[in-house]
């Protein structure tokens, strides 16, 4: 099964939010015990190491954001809410613990898979939200820190086909307490795959 070129290490050696824009229409692909799935990004999320207080790595690094702080082109995965994990990109020079949330996208192969995996359909909700994409693509705690730029690597990133910047959208980040009006979300407009965005509500006692 051939998905093209797999991105190349300079394509993360970039500033964050160049990084994310560019992450739209590539696509991710990872094969598990020989099953492949492979998902089309439609929506990435933006953050900014230690200049930005919604990133996991503002107060420096930690045995769960190591990963973030080494070099551009590998996966940062986390578990969160204690069921479901997350998938980032990690850009930029090695410090700089720069990272970008993968949301959304189109499961563009295995969607038979992902389907197993997921439970339920419709297709276009397979991979629709950052927990729902790493269970359609069976990505776990295992694949922390991989190479997503080796072509011999279980996940990947191929170039696919760019998107034209008349059809990405931007606008403020989901789900975390701080910086969160920052325009750092950017889509696809109008692809069905993208979240259904739920401005941040601060929580009081």
């Amino acid at each position: 099964m051939g998905f093209g070129r797999v991105a190349a290490r300079r394509f993360f050696d970039r500033p964050v939010l160049d990084v994310a824009r560019d992450l739209l229409g590539r696509l991710l692909v990872h094969e598990v015990d020989g099953a492949v799935v492979a998902v089309r990004l439609t929506e990435v999320e933006a953050y900014a190491g230690g200049h930005d207080p919604a990133s996991h790595a503002f107060r420096g690094p930690t045995a769960r954001n190591a990963v973030m702080f080494g070099p551009g082109g590998h996966a940062y995965v986390y578990f969160t809410y204690g069921m479901h994990y997350c998938v980032n990109m990690v850009c930029g020079p090695p410090g700089a613990a720069s990272a970008v949330l993968l949301r959304a996208g189109e499961v563009v192969a295995g969607a038979d898979v992902a389907l197993a995996r997921r439970g339920r359909g419709p297709e276009r909700d397979l991979a629709r939200g950052p927990a729902r994409l790493t269970k359609a693509l069976g990505i776990d705690r295992d694949c922390n820190g991989a190479d997503v730029t080796a072509a011999a690597s279980p996940l990947r990133l191929h170039v696919g086909t760019p998107v034209a910047d008349d059809v990405v959208r931007r606008g403020p980040r989901v789900g975390v307490n701080a910086a969160h009006d920052l325009p750092w979300r950017m889509w696809v407009d109008g692809d069905p795959t993208v979240s259904v965005y739920r401005r941040h509500v601060k929580r009081t006692r």
